[in-house]
């Protein structure tokens, strides 16, 4: 399981800095400043977690249990629905896209995520 966690620290490591690239250089001529630095928090969560998806990757191999394996599935869990759901209220507004309010309570349950991730670390290494 270990192995799974993290090759998707390095796929999301490698999406992370792509999206950044992309929001420093193409983003800022599209949406107002507002949108960029929601874009920007939602690129920055996702690179802090796939250091933490890496550091659950690597213990899980001297604390290999179920809180571990919880941790990792909520930092993936936490990114998808914390950054995915600020990516997406970007791109409602790049585009000029009705809908999309439900995005937006979205984003807290992702912090939930994370935060249960970090509590589920804490507690897994512990064991």
């Amino acid at each position: 399981m270990h192995k799974t966690y993290l090759r998707t620290a390095a796929f999301l490591g490698a999406f992370s800095v792509l999206l950044g690239a992309f929001g420093a250089h193409k983003l800022k001529s599209l949406v107002a400043e507002t949108v960029v630095t929601t874009f920007e928090t939602g690129v920055r969560y996702m690179f802090y977690h796939v250091f933490a998806l890496l550091a659950v990757g690597l213990l899980h191999q001297y604390f290999p249990n179920k809180l571990l394996k919880a941790a990792g599935t909520l930092f993936i869990l936490g990114t998808i629905l914390f950054s995915g759901s600020l990516f997406l209220l970007t791109y409602k507004e790049a585009l000029v896209l009705p809908g999309f309010k439900w995005a937006g309570p979205i984003t807290p349950i992702g912090g939930a995520c994370f935060i249960g991730g970090w509590i589920c670390l804490g507690l897994g290494i512990k064991k």
